[in-house]
């Protein structure tokens, strides 16, 4: 063979490598851990694994194909979060998801090096998760689920759904959301605009729970706001019925409450969230590291309305607030 067709079979043997192995990497199964802050009985949880399937799929990310997703449940117990946290890490797999603060703090305590996707986190930076933004630093980015800012704007939609109301207390588990602050300080920083006494309700079982609202109802002109917590979520049933019972005007920080009972809820869409962290997993997999990709925050709000607990509470809607509702339950 002449020296000027070797060397052109070599060239183009250098180039052809890399390709096939590239196209080898990409053909070969990727594994997705995915621990969420809810039972695997919740609809929540459900409804996001849904998602990210969804998601994934539009994606080209075919499960049984060329991805495996393990999904493990936390919901609110710390012990559970822990070891699900631990078996996930264990398993290798090439990125995570984790659906809650907690989730990530679990998950943070195994591995430094496998990247994190998380959502369903109010308070990033104060968590210690990510260093900015703009720029996480670390393996952990992704989408916050709601802005501090929402924390004075619940008070003031309960003033308009219950304008009898002199004052309130923001409900939370001190153990599950260890961001509180985060949320506590607006939420009290608007109460001299709104003329409202507020006040905070740490609560950590079912009977500080009933014992809360309660109070709350004993006195004329209470009120409630229910901070986004894996425990308040989990504790839902219970906190929507004892308020209805006692007619305690409440606004939670989620569209499934109102779904299930609840007065009114302002908050950010779950379930787009997923979807939009199907993105950064699919960047992860195609070779980007969390620490270029900036934590993104939530674009889709949503106002919901529940008439009949209203009607229960004795309580009139002014036609202003239902044409600002995005739904409005009959």
């Amino acid at each position: 063979m002449r020296r000027r067709e070797l060397i052109m079979l070599l060239g183009a043997t250098a180039v052809a490598w890399p390709l096939a192995a590239r196209a080898q990497q990409s053909d070969r199964m990727r594994r997705i851990g995915v621990l969420m802050g809810w039972a695997e009985s919740d609809s929540i949880g459900q409804s996001g694994i849904k998602s990210i399937r969804e998601g994934l799929r539009g994606l080209g990310w075919i499960e049984g194909r060329n991805i495996s997703i393990d999904v493990r449940w936390g919901a609110s117990e710390a012990a559970r979060t822990d070891s699900s946290a631990k078996e996930l890490v264990a398993s290798h797999p090439d990125v995570l998801v984790a659906g809650s603060t907690a989730g990530v703090a679990a998950l943070l305590r195994e591995t430094r090096t496998i990247p994190i996707v998380f959502v369903v986190v109010s308070d990033p930076i104060g968590s210690g998760f990510v260093e900015t933004f703009a720029h996480p630093a670390g393996n952990v980015t992704g989408l916050t689920n709601v802005e501090s800012s929402l924390a004075g704007k619940w008070p003031q939609l309960l003033k308009e759904i219950a304008p009898a109301t002199t004052h309130a207390k923001i409900m939370f588990n001190p153990a599950t959301a260890t961001y509180a602050d985060f949320f506590v300080r607006p939420f009290l920083a608007s109460g001299p605009l709104l003329e409202l006494a507020l006040d905070t309700a740490p609560v950590r079982d079912d009977a500080e729970i009933e014992s809360a609202v309660g109070a709350l109802a004993r006195e004329p002109g209470g009120g409630l706001v229910v901070m986004p917590d894996g425990f308040t979520t989990d504790h839902r049933a219970a906190i929507i019925a004892l308020a209805t019972r006692h007619k305690l005007p409440t606004i939670y920080p989620d569209r499934f409450y109102a779904v299930d009972g609840g007065l009114i809820s302002y908050g950010v869409d779950l379930i787009d969230l997923f979807r939009r962290a199907t993105l950064y997993v699919d960047r992860i997999m195609k070779g980007d590291k969390p620490a270029d990709l900036p934590v993104q925050q939530p674009t889709k709000f949503e106002f919901v309305i529940n008439l009949k607990t209203a009607q229960a509470l004795s309580l009139t809607v002014p036609l202003a607030l239902r044409a600002r509702a995005d739904e409005v339950i009959e």
